[in-house]
């Protein structure tokens, strides 16, 4: 495993020096649920929660999100995102009965740095955004699992997660 970047030699937090890094497609891809009573489910996908369509106002929430990571997260670099795609699969009932709607966010460009925080801070935000959105109705909704599922570009190459 190699050192942490975000620390110079004396131990102090800093922003990475991308300058010399030669600017290749990058791609990260993270992915993460939200588990919540069926009946939840059920209201969110006949667009019936009083505050709107759950998962359009998610989608654009965790578009936006990615492209604030570096508002967000201290020592990211601001990145001209080319795409960022995000997408939403519902399961009625899992194991414990509850329903669930896994996001999965991509985000792509062109440059000397990876998005990786970018894929990630899209799920978190666009699964916030349903907590929110549907609060009124299920407080005890789960945040969980979320995680970067691929990675690829960059002077490491790809990573896929098991």
């Amino acid at each position: 495993m190699s050192s942490l970047t975000h620390f110079d030699a004396q131990g102090q937090a800093h922003m990475v020096d991308v300058a010399a890094k030669a600017s290749t497609h990058r791609i990260g891809v993270a992915g993460g649920r939200i588990e919540m009573q069926p009946a939840t489910l059920a209201i969110i996908e006949a667009g019936s929660v009083k505050k709107g369509d759950v998962l359009g106002i998610a989608r654009i929430a965790g578009i936006m999100a990615a492209k604030k990571t570096s508002d967000l997260i201290p020592l990211c670099h601001p990145l001209a995102l080319t795409r960022v795609a995000v997408d939403f699969v519902t399961t009625h009932a899992n194991a414990t009965g509850a329903g669930s709607i896994f996001c999965t966010a991509t985000v792509e460009t062109v440059g000397p740095t990876g998005v990786e925080m970018e894929a990630l801070t899209a799920v978190q935000v666009a699964l916030l955004t349903i907590y929110d959105m549907c609060k009124a109705v299920d407080r005890g909704m789960i945040i969980t699992g979320v995680k970067l599922l691929e990675k690829h570009g960059g002077k490491s190459g790809s990573f896929v997660a098991r």
